[in-house]
């Protein structure tokens, strides 16, 4: 595993946690985050936004919605109201399974993220690209027979053809019943967002992976068919809150 993990460029798990104040990151990772940060001020609000939108949506749907399985795909280097913690607060039985590829990531995970004794939480080293071997792997921690929460917290804008992120929602979608959710979070240079194109192309020169933008249009074309939960597609910050806008929509919906 070790030889995967690279500390002479930056990797966006240990950006992203850098922009969140944490400390698994390299003097790389702390180098970019700043330029990055220099070009787009916001970058960090988004990022804390997002995790904060994370566990609105978890809440609701392990107190109000009665989920109990739990599909994080791209989790992310752990911190603070993971996941788990989260619904497992609310529903000790809550079944979770953390998906990522980046092996630092991967070693994380396995050391921090121990859910609650009758619930379930695991981590499989996968890719979002491949949906079908995430689908293959997370038996028997989640029954795929019962609704699941598919969680994709920017993720998709690592997916750089529409066409191919649309296919990996669906795929995933089709194989969960009626009752499922999906979580989506994903950049955009719409909502005050223009700043994010010249910092998005320094990140793409300096940095892995590769990321886009999407307008608000595209990423409504994710949960197309599915009822969204008001109040829709929405900044993130502004998903059942009253935050301050930012550029990264956030949306909520059911399978049904």
């Amino acid at each position: 595993m070790t030889d995967r993990i690279r500390t002479d460029i930056a990797h966006n798990a240990r950006v992203w946690n850098h922009w969140l104040g944490g400390k698994d990151n390299y003097a790389i990772d702390r180098a970019v985050g700043e330029h990055v940060t220099g070009m787009f001020p916001n970058i960090g609000e988004v990022a804390r936004a997002d995790r904060a939108f994370l566990g609105r949506a978890v809440a609701h749907l392990a107190d109000e919605a009665g989920i109990r399985q739990f599909l994080d795909i791209g989790t992310g280097l752990p911190t603070a109201e993971n996941t788990h913690e989260v619904a497992q607060r609310i529903a000790p039985d809550a079944r979770v399974v953390y998906v990522d590829n980046d092996p630092i990531v991967l070693a994380h995970a396995r050391a921090l993220l121990t859910g609650s004794p009758q619930g379930a939480t695991e981590y499989i080293d996968a890719d979002a690209h491949h949906p079908e071997r995430i689908l293959a792997a997370v038996e028997p921690t989640l029954d795929l027979k019962r609704p699941v929460a598919v969680m994709m917290l920017g993720i998709l804008n690592f997916i750089l053809d529409t066409d191919e992120a649309r296919s990996i929602v669906r795929t995933l979608l089709e194989a969960v019943p009626a009752g499922s959710y999906l979580v989506l979070t994903h950049p955009t240079q719409e909502l005050g967002g223009e700043g994010q194109g010249p910092a998005m192309k320094f990140w793409n020169e300096n940095a892995t992976p590769p990321v886009r933008t999407r307008t608000g249009e595209e990423i409504a074309s994710f949960v197309e068919g599915l009822e969204l939960l008001e109040p829709g597609l929405v900044s993130c910050a502004q998903w059942r809150a009253e935050g301050t806008q930012v550029a990264q929509y956030g949306v909520v919906g059911r399978k049904t």
